[in-house]
């Protein structure tokens, strides 16, 4: 069986959280999902190859599982990050434009099991990379990698920003963290970026972002166009997009890389 977790360890004070990039699906599980579940059309597409190389020293920290199994950014215990918006669930019962994903939903027995099979091993993972690398600096700061499309009605409406720089307004990171970043994004020609928008960080942001105990936690949502040849089956990585927008990420990794407190 695929180990649900796959951790690169480093010795910067920055770990990269990538809870959405796996495809694996059990046998079992995709067997319950309908034509449209399987096609797996939610994963952040590509985001570790994307990231991959840009900080050497980083600590990575990468579900292999896909979100339709369980969800690695959502609260186990079921509770909304967007309370009365349309969102997704611990284990999504539809897509992002809201069909059904499923044959045979899952039921309370199957969400637990995944739950201890999946999303607690990740997050001990991600837990323990963090508590180390805080006992080298004093303190760390979780960059979690995420996208989406640009254009999905039932989530959003218009047009996506570029840059999707979250902090759960303010609370999950110093300041000085969330200044440097908004800075870069806003300072980029031919991106656009928003601070806090539809995105403003997920249960993992929120639960690691404890910055008075010195754990800082910041997400970035980028827009698939920015780096994708098209938002659509097959998902394809253009490699010119992609190193134009690395560029940028990289002043983004070096600069939380070199911030202290």
């Amino acid at each position: 069986m695929t180990e649900p977790v796959e951790v690169t360890r480093g010795n910067s004070p920055v770990v990269l959280g990538l809870p959405h990039t796996g495809t694996f699906v059990p046998p079992e599980v995709e067997a319950k999902l309908n034509a449209r579940g399987r096609g797996l059309d939610d994963t952040d597409w590509h985001i570790h190859t994307l990231y991959d190389g840009l900080l050497p020293d980083a600590t990575t920290v990468r579900a292999t599982f896909h979100r339709y199994v369980i969800d690695a950014n959502r609260d186990p215990s079921g509770v909304s990050l967007y309370p009365g918006q349309n969102t997704t669930t611990l284990v999504p019962l539809t897509d992002f434009d809201g069909h059904d994903i499923w044959d045979q939903p899952p039921t309370d027995q199957d969400i637990a099991e995944r739950r201890a099979a999946f999303h607690a091993p990740y997050h001990a993972a991600l837990e323990a990379e963090l508590a180390r690398v805080k006992a080298l600096y004093g303190y760390a700061i979780l960059y979690d990698c995420h996208s989406i499309r640009s254009h999905i009605p039932f989530l959003f409406d218009g047009t996506l920003p570029d840059f999707n720089t979250g902090t759960n307004l303010g609370t999950t990171c110093d300041p000085e963290i969330e200044a440097r970043v908004v800075a870069i994004c806003a300072a980029v020609k031919g991106y656009s970026a928003v601070l806090n928008g539809r995105f403003k960080g997920g249960w993992t942001t929120r639960h690691y972002g404890r910055p008075a105990e010195g754990l800082h936690a910041i997400q970035m949502e980028l827009a698939q166009i920015t780096y994708l040849s098209a938002e659509r089956a097959p998902w394809t990585y253009d490699a010119g997009k992609a190193d134009r927008l690395r560029a940028h990420l990289k002043d983004i990794l070096d600069s939380l890389a070199n911030w202290a407190p």
